[in-house]
């Protein structure tokens, strides 16, 4: 282990409990290895307990971060300590006698994603839950973290702030503070640029197509909408990281910073270049609404298990409404291009049959064990709370505003919201949420969230979009419908879903089969739609697959095609109250859309 940068106590430390020192350091970027130090000071305790955290706020799934910590020894006065493993998170020293010890191991950081660590020749990124060990009791004790690069190029952005006099060393003011501040060590681009008198930095590592000039242009408009909302910024100064590479996507808020990756050339095409500017409104919207703005069962981290709440629906997909509406308020893309994206969104609703069987309170709830895995029955079974919360957040919005001739929306309850617990930081819990909600629209709203939100009735888009001159129209494509969706692996057609009730289960097809043919004749790679609009419904035709590595010939009957795509469009004729209410949404006019 490396002891290139020294651990040393100065004028910023507490006067009661122990005095806590990280050293960061990656001699060896190429091996993937963190190599970590803890150093303590004024530990009374005869055992020092160690947790590592099973999961990151912000994504609700136990990630199991000890799973790559390796090589861990402790030390007192250059002497071996005894210690041992109680749990799968959890390491105890004995220390009887010392109040100095010093702790050592290593994590291993070949996961490059928003909520996990990345190291390698060309950088190294780090989350805290996923590196450092929690003190039992000792929470609220301020944190000294130095940062030891490999090369002395290599620069260090994170949103904590530097220490005085002490280089490459940050302050966290206590525990949750160190979990909720990445870093980025590097070769990576550094922007500064400002906003509303605060000072703002854009890390980006990764080669690409963007245009740093128009994105940051971009971002301070999201801030500045996003702040116009809440009334005003509340932090003095605020990080973004950017990761390019790949097919990549995803995002991690925090409350003074976020972590962003996203395709390296995903800039120039105009929808993909919106997408990326969604996630960035996404991820600055919850410095708000997540990081201040929370459920009372996460207003206390439980880092050792799941955290449950059944608002995961408000926290995430109210967030997904807004990250959809902020751009359009910031003057990045006009109503038109909105109006385009709400079908894409309602598409996927719509065409999510588990949007039937799970409630979004549940699926809230359910998040650790549903969202994050996936399988070949999910989409029969559950729905997104990010999608159906963005869904009702809609119809919320849109009954407020029309209730309220458009003087009030939900931009009221966000408000009403941040007064009442976010500038608090006090946890909501799912009556207080109901009732800020009702407050604003002015009606008791049991009635919605039983249908809507505990309950899995059929959304009434079009009840609530007439109001607004607008109407959801589905379309279908030409071929009957099998029930069916594939991916080609290996040049081999690969069904991984079939939709419950449709033709397909009833045939006996399964996700995992291979298709072959159909009525005897090959089916190619990515032809399966075109074979089926040689068929009318009401055909019975022979589907062949592999079954596991058996051949079997299934007889399917096809049925009525059935809609796959969704759009909003104007009324064809729209009254003047409509119209207004539709200007007074989406600052523009139905002619325009």
């Amino acid at each position: 282990m490396t002891e290139a940068t020294a651990l040393h106590p100065n004028t910023h430390v507490p006067e009661t409990g122990p005095i806590i020192y990280y050293l960061v350091a990656m001699p060896q970027p190429e091996t993937h290895l963190f190599e970590v130090t803890l150093r303590l000071l004024n530990y009374s305790s005869p055992i020092l307990d160690l947790k590592l955290p099973v999961w990151t706020p912000g994504s609700y799934l136990v990630r199991e971060y000890a799973k790559n910590l390796q090589d861990f020894a402790a030390f007192a006065e250059n002497k071996p300590l005894a210690w041992q493993k109680i749990s799968k998170n959890h390491w105890q020293v004995e220390k009887t006698g010392v109040s100095e010890l010093t702790v050592r191991y290593r994590i291993f950081a070949n996961e490059l994603s928003v909520r996990t660590n990345h190291l390698d020749a060309t950088h190294g990124y780090f989350n805290g839950a996923a590196i450092f060990f929690r003190i039992p009791g000792w929470e609220k004790q301020p944190i000294r973290v130095t940062i030891a690069p490999p090369h002395p190029e290599w620069q260090i952005t994170t949103p904590l702030e530097p220490a005085d006099n002490d280089a490459n060393t940050f302050l966290a003011g206590d525990f949750d503070t160190l979990v909720d501040s990445p870093f980025e060590i590097g070769r990576h681009k550094l922007y500064d640029f400002e906003v509303l008198g605060k000072p703002h930095e854009l890390a980006i590592w990764g080669d690409g197509n963007f245009h740093a000039e128009r994105m940051i242009a971009d971002i301070q408009k999201i801030i500045q909408v996003e702040a116009e909302i809440f009334g005003g910024l509340p932090y003095e100064r605020y990080v973004f990281l950017l990761h390019l590479f790949s097919q990549a996507f995803g995002g991690l808020e925090h409350k003074n910073s976020c972590s962003l990756i996203y395709q390296r050339f995903g800039f120039r095409a105009q929808d993909k270049y919106d997408r990326f500017i969604q996630l960035v409104a996404h991820e600055f919207f919850h410095l708000w609404n997540v990081k201040r703005i929370r459920p009372k069962a996460l207003e206390v981290f439980d880092y050792d298990q799941e955290n449950y709440t059944p608002s995961l629906w408000f926290c995430e997909g109210t967030t997904s409404y807004y990250d959809l509406l902020i751009p359009l308020r910031a003057g990045i893309y006009d109503a038109k291009a909105y109006l385009n994206n709400l079908g894409k969104e309602i598409t996927r609703y719509e065409t999510t049959p588990g949007r039937k069987v799970q409630p979004v309170s549940e699926s809230s709830f359910d998040a650790w064990i549903k969202l994050y895995r996936p399988d070949a029955n999910s989409g029969n079974s559950q729905i997104s709370y990010y999608l159906k919360g963005e869904m009702v957040s809609l119809l919320l919005d849109l009954l407020i505003r029309s209730a309220h001739d458009n003087q009030r929306s939900l931009d009221d309850v966000m408000q009403k919201m941040w007064q009442q617990f976010g500038q608090a930081e006090i946890g909501f819990t799912p009556k207080q949420l109901q009732e800020v909600i009702e407050s604003v629209a002015g009606r008791d709203l049991n009635d919605f969230f039983q249908r809507y939100i505990d309950g899995t009735e059929d959304l009434p888009f079009n009840e609530y979009l007439e109001a607004f001159g607008l109407q959801l129209v589905a379309e279908q494509e030409e071929e009957p419908y099998l029930g069916v969706k594939t991916n080609v692996e290996n040049g081999r057609e690969i069904i991984k879903f079939v939709e419950t009730g449709s033709p397909a289960q009833a045939g006996g097809i399964d996700p995992g089969d291979e298709l072959l043919a159909i009525n005897g004749i090959k089916v190619a790679a990515n032809s399966l739609s075109d074979r089926l609009k040689d068929y009318q419904p009401n055909n019975t035709v022979q589907v062949t697959v592999f079954h596991q590595d058996e051949l079997r010939t299934y007889s399917v009957t096809l049925a009525s095609p059935r809609p796959t795509r969704y759009q909003v469009k104007p009324l064809e004729r729209a009254d003047s109250k409509q119209q207004q209410n539709f200007t007074g949404w989406l600052g523009a006019t139905l002619t325009t859309v």
